[in-house]
């Protein structure tokens, strides 16, 4: 009974892609630019090889920031693809 109820709830799922793998770029450099400007101290804990290509941010800044960059990426491709532009 519940089986056909969660096989109607599924959405979906999308296929590996250029396209895709784009718009994850964009969304966890999005939210590294998002991030630089509202942590109150990016570059606090151990540092980054290239500190200048991430915004001078530390290595917990940069990890908040692209697991961020990762949720709203995976929220925008099941957007996409559920509304058929993907």
């Amino acid at each position: 009974m519940y089986s056909t109820l969660f096989l109607a709830v599924t959405g979906t799922t999308v296929q590996w892609s250029p396209k895709v793998a784009m718009i994850m770029i964009v969304c966890n450099i999005l939210a590294i630019v998002i991030g630089s400007y509202t942590i109150a101290k990016p570059s606090e804990g151990p540092g980054l090889p290239a500190p200048n290509m991430f915004g001078g941010m530390g290595l917990g800044a940069l990890l908040g920031t692209t697991s961020f960059g990762h949720v709203l990426g995976a929220g925008v491709i099941l957007g996409l693809a559920n509304s058929g532009l993907l």
